[in-house]
């Protein structure tokens, strides 16, 4: 295997300019690592690309020797397709230029660029696009998938401010995808995820965006039936520019908190106004305005710094598993399984998430994209993050029992970027029939063999 390894390496260093690194070198076991600990992998190379040349002299690699190609840009995949074992992991952090055309309100993203990066370039020209909400997030994945935070009930879906994509394909050319030209596959990359290609640039409509005003609040799981009674009535009927999430967790050791909540499950309610931040405070008001409240916090902040507000400590997780879905309504009982689950909370980074869409991302005809589901406002994300390997067990069944428990109010299909480990066999569904039909013809077209197939996979047509 050993001699197989140099073997590869040096083939791709013929024509290679960044850095590879291979098992037994001092950087091996950061370079294979991801963000989900659950995932241990050992890839055969990891080839750390400097330019498009590079993916495609990875990809040529792979695909002459039947390899199996994991594509890298955050390592934030929490499914594991970041990195594979025996394959070749095509990792492009080196590749995160971000170019921002203030006069045309257009930004150019090289495809290993961080949320964090692209939301600090932008923002120096009081310009955003709607992403998602954790700033080390890599935005290639998130971006393919779909692409949803606090600027989409007012701006849609990542996707829906995507121009084009330039993209490395299985057959090692480089082609740009957009409304003119490949229309059809700039359909499907649009919610398809990797499937088609390595994305080495994206480009971007840019909104401006300046100060947001921002708020947190936490609630007793007393009062959360009537707090998310209030939401779902509210934000059937809320302007674009409001965005209202709650987040089930247990309360951090926050010292605006009362001692004998902390470590106790709450509900947290988070809005962001995006517009008159005069108008915002009126606004907040009158949704934060139902059940008691602890720990009150409000702000006007840059949109970048709202990001940080994602995680509810100062620990990032080690190991994460999710379970997700939509809603069309939340009825009363499914409100009532939800903080059922919420009591049985074990682990301070774990949350259970309600989302609310709507907005700008509905309004978008579904069939103008591969991402599916644009309908049912509500998502529902069971998210369990901890630390210890010896906890998975009790863990991942928090996330499954509690999918299972709120499963006779889903609807049908999932969000991609929400995907664990063991969905692989849920594609259809997450796409719907016709949808995945389609995808399925785009899949023969530019990745017959399947190359790219770490991925909520779309198999091409008789395989």
């Amino acid at each position: 295997m050993q001699s197989t390894q140099i073997d590869l390496a040096a083939v791709l260093r013929t024509s290679f300019r960044g850095e590879i690194v291979l098992p037994g070198d001092e950087d091996y076991d950061e370079a294979r690592r991801i963000w989900n600990g659950t995932i241990d992998r050992r890839p055969a190379l990891v080839a750390r690309c400097a330019d498009e040349d590079d993916v495609r002299a990875a990809v040529r690699l792979a695909r002459e020797h039947g390899l199996v190609v994991a594509v890298r840009g955050g390592g934030h995949s929490m499914a594991g397709h970041s990195t594979c074992d025996g394959g070749i992991v095509i990792d492009l952090s080196a590749m995160s230029a971000v170019r921002v055309s203030k006069a045309r309100q257009r930004a150019r993203v090289q495809g290993g660029a961080l949320l964090g990066a692209f939301d600090t370039a932008t923002q120096a020209h009081m310009l955003a696009t709607p992403a998602g909400v954790v700033s080390h997030t890599g935005l290639g994945g998130l971006v393919l998938g779909g692409g949803f935070g606090w600027l989409s009930r007012k701006y849609g879906l990542s996707i829906d401010n995507l121009v084009s994509a330039r993209l490395v394909t299985a057959a090692g050319e480089v082609i740009t995808a957009s409304e003119t030209e490949h229309p059809e596959l700039f359909w499907g990359l649009r919610g398809g995820g990797g499937n088609f290609g390595v994305v080495t640039e994206f480009e971007f409509r840019l909104h401006r965006v300046g100060p947001v005003r921002f708020a947190s609040v936490y609630h007793t799981l007393d009062e959360a039936p009537r707090v998310l009674r209030a939401w779902r009535d509210h934000m059937a009927t809320a302007p674009d520019e409001l965005t209202w999430v709650h987040y089930l967790r247990l309360a951090p050791p926050l010292p605006e908190l009362p001692a004998e909540l902390r470590g106790k499950p709450v509900l947290c309610s988070m809005v962001c106004w995006i517009g008159d931040p005069h108008e915002g405070d009126r606004r907040i008001e009158e949704a934060l305005s139902h059940g008691k409240r602890y720990g009150m916090t409000k702000a006007t902040l840059p949109y970048r710094a709202v990001q940080a507000y994602c995680f509810p400590g100062g620990v990032v997780p080690d190991r994460i598993y999710t379970k997700s879905g939509y809603l069309a309504e939340l009825p009363d009982e499914a409100i009532d399984v939800a903080l059922a689950h919420a009591e049985r909370i074990e682990s301070y980074m774990t949350q259970l998430e309600l989302l609310y869409l709507g907005g700008a991302v509905a309004r978008v005809p579904d069939e103008a994209t591969a991402f599916h589901n644009r309908r049912s406002p509500f998502v529902v994300n069971l998210a369990a993050s901890w630390m210890d390997p010896t906890e998975d067990d009790r863990h991942v069944r928090w996330a499954r029992e509690g999918h299972a428990a709120l499963a006779p109010h889903l609807t049908a299909g999932a969000y991609v970027n929400f995907t664990n480990p063991g969905e692989a066999a849920r594609t259809v569904e997450i796409y719907g029939g016709d949808k995945y039909a389609r995808l399925q013809e785009l899949k023969g077209r530019y990745d017959p063999n399947n190359l790219f197939r770490l991925n909520q996979n779309v198999a091409p047509p008789g395989r």
